[in-house]
């Protein structure tokens, strides 16, 4: 009996003994699982135009203040926290719902619902560049405006970027591919043209040429539409011209984004600003080249992938 006894409490230590172990193995594993996660949070600089800036890779919540990142966030499935939700580009208003935190407007940000928030990054463009440092203190900021004077290797080299930094380089290269393709097939076609062009934008009444290096100069600089004024100066808001400037460079091709469809409601009045008499005896009335291009992919949110590919689609229908 007392043999028995005996063999019973030893089976009972024995069992004993494999619980503490097992629980000290998952303790174990716990740990070694938490030091992983711990080790995968790795850390990235960013040089950009106005400064450098260190965050941690795949930043869970993100402001984003610029259209054309918005455009190629939405592309390559990145999840955002908050935009600001004033002139949202059609295409890309889903954004303006309220699973979405409203940041402000692209001029006057809203820093106290941003510091609320403590985005783990934010990313500007130009409208903000003043802003930077305001921005900065709340998180890591970087800039990622579209350098016009050299505007595919800025475009590519922003998508390649927020590739890296949301792990999306695959896709990215993808995407970066095909438009680059549908680019070379413009270009065989604008070259066999041989036509020149100008390239204006309407607002209120008024037109202002942009040429090469400017915010729309892709068509000349990449699509190869050769200007029919080389001295155009490159400033944002375009060079000031009349229409008898217009009758006076005649040109092949007139390209005409609409500053008022794009901020007042999808408003348009170009086409009855533009054509008037004296426009109506250029080549480009004449031959049926007045080529109103959508506001929203040239105004707003410029170097994105959906926005530049939709850019090549409209020149080439144009044609």
């Amino acid at each position: 009996m007392k043999k028995q006894l005996f063999m019973i409490m030893i089976g009972l230590f024995a069992i004993i003994l494999a619980a503490c172990g097992a629980s000290s193995d998952s303790a174990n594993e716990e740990n070694t699982s938490g030091a992983a996660a711990e080790s995968e949070k790795e850390e990235m600089t960013i040089t950009h135009e106005l400064g450098e800036t260190t965050f941690e890779k795949n930043p869970e919540s993100v402001v984003v203040f610029d259209f054309g990142t918005l455009d190629s966030l939405d592309a390559l499935g990145v999840e955002i926290a908050g935009i600001p939700q004033e002139n949202v580009p059609s295409y890309l208003s889903k954004y303006e719902g309220s699973e979405y935190e409203n940041t402000g407007s692209l001029k006057e940000p809203d820093f106290e619902k941003i510091n609320e928030m403590q985005p783990d990054l934010i990313i500007i463009s130009g409208r903000q560049a003043e802003l930077y440092d305001e921005f900065h203190e709340i998180a890591p900021t970087i800039f990622m405006g579209v350098d016009t004077s050299r505007y595919m290797e800025s475009f590519e080299e922003n998508v390649t970027t927020l590739g890296e930094i949301f792990g999306k380089e695959e896709e990215a290269a993808d995407q970066l591919a095909v438009i680059e393709q549908s680019i070379n097939q413009l270009q065989e076609k604008v070259k066999a043209e041989g036509k020149n062009a100008l390239i204006t934008l309407a607002n209120d009444g008024k037109v202002s040429a942009y040429g090469a290096g400017s915010r729309f100069g892709i068509i000349h600089d990449v699509f190869g539409f050769t200007p029919v004024d080389e001295n155009i100066e490159v400033s944002t808001h375009g060079q000031s011209i009349s229409f008898e400037y217009i009758v006076e460079k005649d040109p092949e091709y007139l390209f005409v984004v609409d500053r008022g469809a794009a901020v007042a409601d999808g408003e348009s009045s170009a086409k009855q600003v533009v054509e008037n008499e004296l426009v109506q005896k250029t080549k480009a009335f004449q031959n049926d080249h007045i080529v109103y291009l959508d506001p929203d992919y040239w105004y707003l949110s410029g170097g994105g992938l959906v926005s530049v590919q939709e850019m090549v689609n409209e020149i080439e229908a144009g044609l």
